[in-house]
């Protein structure tokens, strides 16, 4: 009878663990489904962006940002829920937000973004905030109203600038790229996308880095390297602080300069040192012009003057943003004076095989020295000492 007494009792058991096995399989496809919603919810909102639908837009949540996106020209816009993290009817969303400036990226550019989002009594989510995520750096709509000009090499967004602002920003790139191409060749896009944001902040907003980094910095560009054709457009990015502190040779010369790197970027790899790839864009920027070597590289020249001639071409870590004006400025000219250089003894077409040989190692080891001794049939020791001699020769 005790033994029977138990039998009863087994099915309960067996019963409470299928409960319990249902219960706990069942979180997987709740959670499943309220992924999928809030993908739904994504997707709509970015057809709604695409479309410059504003009522449709504000039915997937908060209006904020929509505005500012309206004179983007836009190809593509999407998200992709990473994760998400929900309480009760509030969640925490991580997406991947890609897109493509139309007639630039043929690729998209993507960024990592924070979604909040809540539930209503009906059981639609909608959202509530979309932020730049972690340490990814802010879009230039997530800074206020875009402004866009198209010029017939480039397009400019700005915010907080005037349509007459950026068209100078416009004239300038249609003069920068086909002094580039003249100097680099045809083999680039040819077009550039230039960023105008209100200040320094802004700039330093972009780039997801402290101001202080950038400061005295009139341009940066922002690329990928090692992705081939695949990459999305470079961004030349203003700080308009500092720029505007330029007269309009000067203007041209950093527009020029920062048009370069978009140029070269497919050719430019971890093998490339700084002091090529700023010395080429800079030896770019200021060919044709009728300014003095002197007069062009004004920092090393007065180290020369004081018998202080560089024992070595600048390391990376001399380009850094470190605040050090004077030590950034004689790493520029140094790489200037090394590229001006090659094409005065090996020729202008010599210097751009150089550059695209350099970057074609994809390794830093090796890569000038093989370089060197292929394209230019000298080696880094030769090639230092010829260049401390044209800078003493130049500069003295």
């Amino acid at each position: 009878m005790a033994g029977r007494g138990r039998v009863p009792g087994a099915p309960v058991v067996a019963l409470c663990l299928l409960l319990v096995s249902l219960v706990a399989c069942g979180g997987g496809p709740v959670a499943g489904s309220v992924r999928a919603e809030v993908q739904s919810l994504l997707d709509r909102r970015a057809e709604a962006v695409l479309d410059h639908d504003a009522a449709e837009y504000a039915r997937t949540g908060t209006r904020a940002g929509f505005g500012n996106l309206r004179a983007v020209p836009l190809a593509d816009w999407s998200y992709r829920v990473t994760a998400l993290d929900r309480t009760g009817d509030t969640a925490t969303v991580s997406a991947d937000l890609s897109y493509r400036v139309e007639g630039h990226d043929r690729f998209p550019v993507t960024t990592a973004r924070t979604l909040r989002l809540s539930r209503d009594a009906d059981g639609r989510w909608s959202v509530d905030s979309d932020r730049p995520a972690g340490k990814s750096g802010r879009q230039l709509w997530d800074q206020g109203p875009v402004r866009a000009v198209r010029g017939e090499r480039g397009l400019v967004l700005g915010v907080g600038q005037s349509d007459a602002e950026l068209r100078d920003y416009a004239e300038l790139a249609d003069r920068a790229v086909p002094a580039v191409s003249d100097a680099w060749g045809p083999d680039w896009p040819r077009r550039v996308v230039v960023l105008v944001p209100e200040s320094l902040e802004g700039m330093a907003g972009l780039l997801g880095s402290p101001a202080s980094s950038y400061r005295g910095i009139a341009a940066v560009t922002t690329g990928e390297t090692g992705t081939g054709a695949r990459a999305p457009a470079d961004r030349i990015i203003v700080n308009p602080d500092a720029f505007g502190l330029l007269g309009d040779s000067g203007r041209q010369v950093v527009l020029t300069h920062e048009a370069t790197h978009v140029a070269t970027r497919a050719h430019t790899s971890a093998a490339t040192p700084l002091w090529l790839s700023e010395g080429f864009a800079d030896w770019v920027g200021h060919r044709g012009g009728g300014r003095t070597p002197a007069e062009t590289a004004p920092e090393l020249a007065h180290a020369v003057s004081q018998g202080e001639v560089p024992a070595a071409l600048p390391d990376d870590e001399d380009f850094g943003f470190s605040g050090d004006a004077d030590r950034l400025a004689r790493a520029y000219e140094s790489g200037w004076m090394a590229c001006r250089l090659i094409a005065d003894r090996w020729g202008e077409e010599r210097l751009g095989a150089f550059y695209r040989a350099v970057g074609a190692h994809w390794q830093r080891e090796g890569a000038v020295e093989d370089a060197m001794d292929r394209v230019l049939d000298t080696t880094p020791e030769e090639f230092t000492a010829r260049w401390r001699d044209y800078v003493q020769d130049r500069l003295g």
